[in-house]
């Protein structure tokens, strides 16, 4: 890709034209039904932000096994798959382009949320208590995975890739990050295992690069992403070696011709964002650091210093939960909506979700229309 810090300026990604480099980030909200069937008001919701270059929609399970909490959102039936289409079709006819994120939980579940003991790496438990449907219990000790599971897992990822497309996403993202199952084998406390699985930074990231591969040989690598964080420490992770293990797995997934590589709270001063930068060579999306104060000068210098240290595409998360014309609100220098109750980001209906205001670009200010949504809950 050519270079620009042009934060508006157009970028091809795989089969794709984007008509910015603004990636609505994974926002796992909680919305689906309990099954994992995407809801009518889902499509609402991604159709409202649709002017963002690419939309990655949160976290679908690839197996009943990998669920991680209540009325998240799944893609391995039909039911799924149908509930899924009829989102891709509202964010289309808006305008919009979608990419499906497959997670599996790995250790981060329990069996009162999907009736299944989890699986990881090892038999190390996620410290602490995990939220159910019953509300908060200690976490149980997920079972090891055999050969035979990991190889069942691998195909279960392709099979969510293919059914993604049948859902009308054009691609779907490989989640690696954030504690979740794929990141549990590249971690050093997560993963204790004696066998090509374990042990060496080759054999720590051997799952994730063969999920990916696997994904990118159902579906095509041009339509599959990577997502990964780097020393992130959500779910208990404890990676070591991280300076090696992410330039390794760059360089091993590096010649499949993904659609883009995607790392999490990057900061373009690291030697490591460096390093992935020169080792990736295709499209690097990158999501910036960001404090708890959300303004349109902090977005757009957070963004700039990212894009002039090479990343072509910036992935942003809160400010387009708040903000659905953010694009809008970013090119103009338009105020930004404030997160409201942050209890809202994870349960509930339309409140705290499709109700936040949308500007009129021809003052800069919320428009009459949206009015009434700035009496919904307070201000966290």
């Amino acid at each position: 890709m050519s270079h620009t810090t042009d934060l508006f300026a157009s970028a091809p990604l795989g089969p794709l034209t984007l008509p910015n480099r603004l990636v609505m980030a994974p926002l796992t909200r909680n919305r689906a039904e309990a099954d994992g069937t995407p809801t009518p008001l889902m499509a609402t919701y991604y159709a409202q932000r649709a002017t963002a270059g690419l939309i990655v929609a949160e976290a679908a399970t690839p197996n009943a096994v990998g669920q991680t909490y209540p009325d998240i959102t799944a893609v391995h039936s039909a039911r799924h798959v149908a509930g899924w289409r009829r989102v891709t079709e509202a964010v289309r006819e808006a305008g919009g382009r979608m990419f499906l994120q497959l997670q599996h939980g790995g250790r981060v579940g329990h069996p009162a949320t999907s009736g299944l003991t989890p699986v990881a790496p090892s038999p190390v438990p996620l410290p602490g208590t995990i939220f159910t449907p019953g509300g908060h219990r200690p976490a149980v000790v997920p079972r090891e995975m055999s050969s035979e599971d990991i190889l069942t897992t691998v195909a279960d990822f392709a099979r969510a890739a293919r059914n993604a497309l049948d859902a009308g996403f054009e691609g779907v993202e490989v989640h690696s990050a954030n504690g979740h199952l794929l990141h549990q084998f590249l971690a050093a406390n997560t993963n204790l295992r004696t066998d090509g699985y374990g042990g060496s930074v080759a054999a720590r990231i051997r799952f994730a690069a063969e999920v990916t591969e696997a994904v990118a040989a159902e579906i095509g690598a041009e339509r599959v992403g990577l997502r990964v964080s780097p020393a992130s420490t959500v779910n208990g992770i404890a990676e070591g070696e991280t300076d090696a293990l992410y330039p390794a797995l760059v360089e091993r997934l590096g010649g499949l011709g993904l659609a883009y590589l995607h790392l999490v709270h990057a900061d373009p001063g690291a030697p490591l964002f460096g390093r992935l930068r020169a080792g990736w060579p295709g499209v690097l999306i990158a999501n910036p650091v960001l404090g708890d104060t959300l303004t349109t000068d902090a977005v757009r210098r957070a963004s700039a210093r990212l894009l002039a240290a090479g990343a072509d595409l910036i992935a942003l998360g809160r400010p387009f939960l708040a903000n659905p014309d953010l694009v809008a609100r970013l090119r103009l220098g338009a105020p930004l909506n404030p997160v409201r109750d942050r209890y809202l980001m994870y349960v509930g209906g339309a409140t705290g979700y499709t109700d936040y205001p949308a500007l009129d670009e021809t003052t800069a200010q919320p428009s009459s229309s949206s009015s009434e949504a700035l009496d919904g809950p307070r201000v966290a």
